[in-house]
C-alpha cells in the first residue's frame, strides 16, 4: 500500500466515479511490457468524466498524457510523475448509422472495430483487423495495414481538446498524411470517429480478414512483446528492407533486439528496459545512415 499523495488524495476525492490506480505499472498497459510506475492511471468512462479530469489537470497545471492500448509507446523505466488516462475499454461502444456509417469510441479496440464492421457486412476496415491499438490512437496517427489507412474511410471526428471543450472535424479537415493528422501538432484527444464503409458480402469481407491476418502471423513476430512497426517509412524505400540490408536482424542492446523475422520490428526478448530499445532505436538509425544516407525516424511514440 503507497502513501498517497496530496495530488492523489485530491483528484481521487473529487472523481469519486472515476477509477484511479497510483504506481500503476506502465508495463502493464504497453505492448512492449516496459515501463515503471505511473503516479497517477485514470480511466475515464465518457467524454463527460474525461472533460472534467482535463479541466482538472489545466487548474493544477499538469498537462497529462493520453494513453491507449499502449501499443506504439515506449514509457520510461522510472514512471512518470504526472496523470494518465487511459481510454481503452474506457470509452466504449460502436453505433451503426445511416448511410453505412460506424460511429465507434476512441477506446474500442481496431480489431473489434473492423469485426464489427464485417458482421454487419459492412466493408473498409479490413486492414485494421490485427492492428492492436484503439480506434483514438489509429486515428490520430492515421494507422494504415497492407494498403488501407484510418484517412480512407474516416468520415469525420470528436476531438476534445486539453481545457475539455469538443470540437468536430470532418476527415478532410484532420489533415491526415502518411503516420500523421494535424492532432500530431495541435494535440487533442480523439473522443469518436465516424468511417464511411461499403455494403459487402459478410462472408468476403471475412474471408479477406482472414487472409491478412494470415500473412501477419506468417511474417511478424506476434509471439514477442513490441510496439509494432518500430521506423516510419521512409521516403523511396521501406524501413524492414534497409535494416535487412544493413544485416541488422538479431542485432540487440540488452534485452532489446531486432526482430530475426521482421526486421521492421524491435521486440522484447524478455526483460528489455526503456533504455535499451531507446539505445537501439539510435543505433539501428545511425548504421543504417552510415551504410545508405537514409535517416530513418522512430514511429515508436517515446515517452
Amino acid at each position: 500500500m503507497i502513501e498517497l499523495t496530496d495530488f492523489q488524495r485530491d483528484i481521487s476525492a473529487r472523481f469519486e466515479q472515476v477509477e484511479f490506480r497510483f504506481g500503476e505499472p506502465m508495463a502493464k498497459h504497453t505492448s512492449f511490457k516496459i515501463g515503471g510506475g505511473a503516479a497517477v492511471m485514470a480511466f475515464p468512462k465518457s467524454a463527460e468524466e474525461l472533460s472534467c479530469l482535463l479541466a482538472f489537470c489545466k487548474d493544477k497545471k499538469i498537462t497529462p498524457r493520453i494513453l491507449g492500448a499502449g501499443t506504439n509507446v515506449l514509457a520510461p523505466d522510472e514512471g512518470l510523475d504526472g496523470v494518465v488516462i487511459c481510454l481503452k475499454d474506457c470509452l466504449d461502444g460502436i453505433t451503426l448509422l445511416p448511410d453505412n456509417c460506424l460511429r465507434v469510441a476512441a477506446g474500442v479496440t481496431m480489431t473489434r472495430a473492423a469485426v464489427y464492421a464485417a458482421n454487419h457486412g459492412l466493408a473498409g476496415l479490413e486492414f485494421a483487423h490485427g492492428i492492436p491499438g484503439t480506434v483514438g490512437g489509429g486515428v490520430y496517427m492515421n494507422a494504415g495495414a497492407y494498403g488501407g489507412e484510418i484517412c480512407m474511410v474516416c468520415k469525420g471526428v470528436d476531438v476534445m481538446d486539453f481545457d475539455g471543450n469538443l470540437h468536430r472535424f470532418s476527415g478532410e479537415e484532420m489533415g491526415f498524411s502518411y503516420r500523421h493528422s494535424r492532432l500530431e501538432e495541435e494535440g487533442g484527444i480523439v473522443v469518436s470517429a465516424d468511417f464511411l464503409l461499403t455494403p459487402d458480402d459478410p462472408e468476403q469481407i471475412r474471408a479477406r480478414m482472414q487472409d491478412l491476418m494470415t500473412r501477419r502471423k506468417t511474417s511478424q513476430p506476434l509471439d514477442l512483446p513490441s510496439a509494432g512497426s518500430a521506423f516510419k517509412r521512409p521516403v523511396g524505400g521501406y524501413a524492414a528492407a534497409l535494416i535487412d540490408q544493413s544485416g541488422l536482424k538479431g542485432y540487440r542492446i540488452g534485452d532489446a533486439a531486432v526482430s530475426e523475422k521482421h526486421a521492421g520490428f524491435v521486440v522484447n526478448l524478455k526483460e528489455a528496459t526503456a533504455k535499451d530499445v531507446r539505445a537501439l532505436l539510435a543505433s539501428v538509425s545511425d548504421i543504417v545512415f552510415n551504410k545508405t544516407g537514409i535517416r530513418l525516424e522512430p514511429e515508436v511514440r517515446i515517452w
